[in-house]
């Protein structure tokens, strides 16, 4: 068994990933910015993955940390956030591995260009601010043990678990995968680690 802690909890793939970890029997702690705006979640903790005090008090003793944590929407910045965690993860972490959820928009398509070039304008801005916080990682993560890992395409709203997914080599937006199947990934990363600071993409 091990502590694992989970930023972004309250999220959809932030709560699949808590519900596999435990059905494996780890011990999870749940971190979301405002307990009491998720009455349905149990066992969870307050914290801001933004913070590097928050995070090094969260992940003391803990074995690995998953961040699911993101905003979008008015009213959010994005980059801010994605980069702002990014230096808290790398400022607060230090011997548990961190697992962090990315984006498939960052990988390249099967013929070599970017799979950015096919996501509508409007959501380019997002994109680019999960790329900012990859960045982050990529340069001053160096003595971290991480991986990001993101769907080879969309995650699949409506599908259920199977168990089973396949690491892709590209991006492939046609191609989704249940956030249910994409937790199982999630933690297969953390109980068996197979890569470090990479992009991994599953579907």
């Amino acid at each position: 068994m091990s502590k694992i802690v989970v930023f972004g909890a309250g999220g959809r793939a932030g709560r699949q990933a808590v519900a596999e970890a435990r059905r494996r029997g780890h011990e999870v702690t749940a971190v979301v910015r405002d307990p009491a705006r998720y009455p349905d979640l149990a066992d969870v903790v307050a914290g801001d993955v933004t913070d590097a005090a928050d995070v090094a008090a969260l992940v003391a003793g803990q074995d690995a940390v998953i961040n699911a944590a993101a905003v979008y929407g008015e009213g959010t910045d994005p980059h801010a956030f994605f980069t702002d965690a990014a230096h808290a993860l790398v400022t607060g972490l230090s011997q548990a591995r961190l697992v962090a959820v990315g984006l498939s928009a960052l990988l390249p398509a099967a013929d070599g260009t970017s799979v950015l070039d096919s996501i509508p304008a409007e959501f380019r801005p997002f994109c680019l601010a999960h790329a900012a916080g990859l960045e982050v990682l990529r340069i001053e993560g160096a003595g971290l043990d991480w991986v990001y890992v993101s769907p080879v395409g969309d995650f699949d709203h409506e599908g259920e678990r199977t168990g089973r997914y396949e690491i892709g080599g590209h991006g492939d937006l046609a191609r989704k995968i249940s956030y249910a199947d994409f937790a199982v990934a999630l933690l297969d990363e953390v109980e068996n680690p197979r890569h470090r600071r990479v992009h991994l993409a599953v579907a």
